[in-house]
């Protein structure tokens, strides 16, 4: 009988699984909720992980096996948000063998599966843009580049959450005074139905709306500073100067600087095709990192933990195409 391994994509806004033999095919795939282990907790996070594979298996016919119960594959390949730290990813580790999922497990952080669904070997960098921000490196040898990613206070800047709090920062000190007028005001108050910022932000003080729902301006940040607006566009500059830094650090380490590498770009922020931040990430990778060739992976991260998975079995180049061609998009027209 043919091995399985059980694919996690653990995101911010989703939770992806997958069921594949060591063939390369996709017997089942499934999603659910968001994968906080941090905010949630381990157990709970990975409630969620059994959620989308109970909606995977629910679509198939009555199976035996693993297939059947949802347990006891022969490989869990999860690559995860939250698992920033080695303890994290021991703990997640912990709890998915405690509920039987797999004899054998691995969790990495969730950038590790953008690498390889996005690079065409499996060493490069990767740097994901959406909630949040993070970057890994892994060199030719196996060499591990990466960052605690834990927020300000390990250094972080961006990601579209960072992006929306910047917004209404300028937002408020535009409206008061303080600071340099900004279509960003704008922005807010059309955003949210609000008549003023400080409307809004009584409201996210208050609790009258969730903290979250801010994050969903990132995307018209881009857009006024498409527009021409300067403190937009400072916002999307720097947004790409940290990118590129991500990626240079990465390489800096590994000794990669002077090679011809892949940097695998993901997350909402990065695949959204804003052509200003598209120029700037262009600008700024020609200066940090020359050699680098910038890679949008065409696939989803889920692949990149489905192929990890199907490496750690021995799985041979036709199972890993025949996985790869499951999840490239069609040819338009």
């Amino acid at each position: 009988m043919a091995r399985l391994v059980l694919a996690v994509d653990g995101g911010n806004s989703k939770t992806d699984v997958a069921v594949v033999s060591e063939d390369g095919q996709v017997l089942a795939a499934g999603r659910a909720g968001p994968f906080e282990p941090q905010r949630a907790g381990v157990a709970a996070a990975a409630d969620v992980v059994e959620d989308a594979l109970r909606r995977a298996l629910a679509a198939l016919p009555p199976q035996t096996g693993p297939l059947a119960s949802g347990t006891g594959f022969d490989h869990v390949a999860a690559y995860v948000a939250g698992a920033d730290l080695p303890v994290e990813e021991e703990a997640l580790a912990r709890e998915f063998a405690a509920r039987g999922l797999g004899r054998d497990i691995v969790v990495r952080n969730d950038t590790f599966a953008l690498l390889r669904a996005g690079a065409s070997n499996a060493w490069g960098v990767a740097v994901v843009c959406g909630a949040g921000i993070n970057a890994v490196g892994v060199s030719p040898s196996g060499q591990v580049a990466r960052f605690p990613a834990l927020g300000r206070i390990s250094g972080d800047w961006g990601g579209g959450a960072v992006l929306a709090e910047e917004a209404l920062w300028h937002a408020v000190r535009a409206e008061d005074g303080r600071g340099p007028a900004t279509a960003l005001a704008g922005l807010v108050t059309a955003h949210f139905g609000t008549a003023t910022v400080e409307e809004l932000v009584l409201k996210l003080h208050f609790g009258e709306l969730p903290q979250a729902t801010l994050y969903d301006l990132a995307p018209g940040v881009l857009a006024v500073a498409a527009s021409g607006d300067p403190v937009a566009a400072a916002l999307v500059e720097r947004q790409a100067e940290e990118v590129a830094v991500l990626a240079e650090v990465c390489l800096r380490r590994l000794g990669l600087l002077e090679t011809p590498t892949e940097v695998v770009l993901g997350g909402g922020i990065l695949t959204s095709g804003d052509p200003l931040l598209t120029a700037l990430l262009q600008t700024a990778f020609a200066a940090r990192a020359p050699l680098a060739e910038t890679v949008v992976a065409d696939v989803p991260p889920i692949v990149g933990a489905a192929l990890n998975g199907l490496e750690h079995l021995g799985a041979g180049e036709a199972a890993k195409a025949r996985l790869r061609a499951r999840y490239v998009p069609a040819p338009a027209g």
